[in-house]
């Protein structure tokens, strides 16, 4: 009986119910698509950082995180090989072998790494290749082709076609050098890794550096993204003890802190901003209850108990909220959905974008219905609570003072 006396009361109130209704629907859409902006971009700018190098998912001998010397590199590579391989999970892996060498250029000489790969592969698990700024990438069939960061490549003074020379030890501690030449030079945006890094075709790498059959780390591309940790259990146990399997969260575990504390600023400044909006919507209920105060002396003066005045006006704030709620959530939902699929573009900052390592000058939100449900449940508990100190207020007068109020 109550709940279609709140129904009646909210269309007999209709100018009322509508801007409630709106109000409450504003405030939802904005909470939906600005938790799936912030999401969105944060997955983006892990995306990005991983793929650029680090790689989803890293297997290394057991002890070489802890002490990376040669004494702890993969000695059969060939037989962690066959062991990815044969995982149907797997979508792309590589080995590859980095070094600490010095490059040496006219007078310049500066130390970088030095790391030996497979230029196909590495297409597919890195960014290395869309990365390219000037001359081309890495060809399967190249011996002494050198491709460099930019940073690393100013301060050497070397351009496309440049030779530059490089010393460091083997694989087995023996003396290595030699003469390449610089025919690919990259910018990822990573100010460290450009000015230090460098790249050469495996079989090449592996002849000057006696690392035939040896790796550092292999790298390894999931069939599924969303997957990762559980094809990391799975891998740990079949390559056993002597091997250490990790996942992008662990690797890169500074990157997810610092996404997790930017999520809290970015939630408590929507806490704010919601606040703000919370008493708007309180005040204007407040003054829409208040107005109504004769209405409700009435019914209390007729014997109505204050729990069935409570019921009353609390069914119509339920109802209200119910429906701006469900506008709202479906109102962000969908610009979520549309922004997922056709990612807001920022074609003017692509030089900031850069400096921050993504290669796109695109972020997309993030549409995850469960965070949508999570989003809509939080507001419609914040609009009942925003509604329940005028109600009670109300409810303390007398019939008598009720009756009386101007």
């Amino acid at each position: 009986m109550w709940f279609f006396m709140a129904l009646k009361n909210t269309r007999a109130h209709l100018k009322h119910s509508l801007v409630t209704i709106i109000l409450i629907m504003a405030a939802t859409a904005l909470l939906v698509f600005s938790s799936a902006f912030m999401d969105g971009s944060h997955n983006k700018m892990i995306q990005s950082a991983v793929e650029i190098y680090p790689g989803y998912l890293e297997i290394t001998q057991r002890d070489f995180r802890e002490n990376p010397s040669f004494d702890n590199l993969i000695f059969a590579a060939d037989k962690v090989s066959a062991i990815l391989a044969a995982d149907p999970d797997i979508k792309v892996f590589s080995p590859r072998f980095e070094s600490y060498v010095l490059f040496s250029a006219g007078e310049k000489s500066v130390g970088g790494m030095l790391t030996g790969i497979d230029p196909q592969k590495e297409k597919y698990i890195s960014r290395l290749a869309g990365s390219r700024r000037a001359g081309r990438y890495l060809r399967p069939d190249d011996g002494n082709a050198l491709y460099l960061g930019n940073e690393l490549a100013g301060r050497l003074r070397v351009k496309i076609g440049d030779e530059l020379a490089f010393i460091g030890t083997g694989a087995d501690y023996s003396f290595c050098a030699a003469t390449v030449i610089v025919t690919g030079i990259f910018q990822t945006g990573l100010f460290a890794f450009d000015a230090s890094a460098a790249f050469l075709n495996r079989p090449y790498f592996d002849k000057i550096m006696a690392a035939a059959n040896l790796a550092t780390h292999f790298i390894v591309l999931p069939e599924k993204i969303e997957q990762v940790s559980r094809l990391g259990i799975v891998l740990q146990q079949q390559l056993g003890e002597g091997y250490q399997v990790l996942t992008w969260k662990e690797t890169m575990s500074g990157l997810v802190e610092a996404m997790k504390v930017d999520s809290i600023f970015g939630y408590l400044t929507l806490a704010v901003i919601f606040i703000v909006i919370l008493f708007v919507i309180l005040i204007y209920t407040m003054l829409s209850v208040f107005a109504r105060t004769r209405e409700i002396g009435i019914l209390r003066a007729v014997g109505t108990s204050p729990a069935q005045v409570l019921a009353m006006l609390l069914g119509e704030n339920i109802i209200l909220a119910f429906l701006g709620v469900l506008g709202g959530g479906l109102i962000g939902s969908l610009l979520a959905w549309y922004f997922h699929a056709n990612p807001i573009v920022f074609s003017s900052f692509e030089e900031q974008f850069r400096q921050y390592g993504l290669t796109a000058t695109s972020l997309p939100t993030a549409f995850a219905p469960l965070i949508i449900l999570r989003d809509m449940a939080v507001m419609f508990v914040l609009c009942l609570f925003a509604t329940l100190y005028p109600i009670r207020k109300i409810n303390r007068l007398t019939p008598i003072k009720a009756l009386r109020y101007v």
